[in-house]
């Protein structure tokens, strides 16, 4: 299961209107690379996979394939503003350790392909 906060929920939401094409979702993954071993990937798809799980929070549809699933149970992604501006933030439950610019993170059990020296 993943959380979507409802701050992280309205931004989406705000942005996919923007996009104007109400037939797009949310996808979320996760790929090999990065500093830590594997990277979050995060952006609009309007095409599904016969693997891909699909989720709604709040009238926002979400995607994640299934090889992506079992890195990402328990994951919360929320929608902070500062006053540098605003960002999105991910708490994953199954990262041993994160890298600092927290888009890259390992596992207990699977530590993934880490990027070559100086790519984050």
């Amino acid at each position: 299961m993943i959380t979507i906060s409802d701050s992280a929920n309205e931004k989406i939401k705000e942005m996919l209107a923007a996009e104007e094409a109400p037939e797009l979702f949310l996808r979320i993954g996760v790929k090999e690379g990065g500093c830590s071993g594997f990277s979050y990937g995060m952006g609009f798809d309007d095409e599904l996979a016969d693997t891909d799980k699909e989720m709604e929070f709040s009238g926002l549809k979400v995607v994640v394939d299934d090889d992506s699933m079992k890195y990402l149970n328990g994951l919360i992604i929320d929608y902070k503003e500062s006053a540098m501006g605003g960002g999105f933030t991910i708490e994953n439950p199954n990262a041993s350790a994160t890298c600092g610019c927290g888009s890259s993170f390992r596992t207990a059990t699977d530590a993934g392909k880490p990027a070559a020296a100086g790519e984050c």
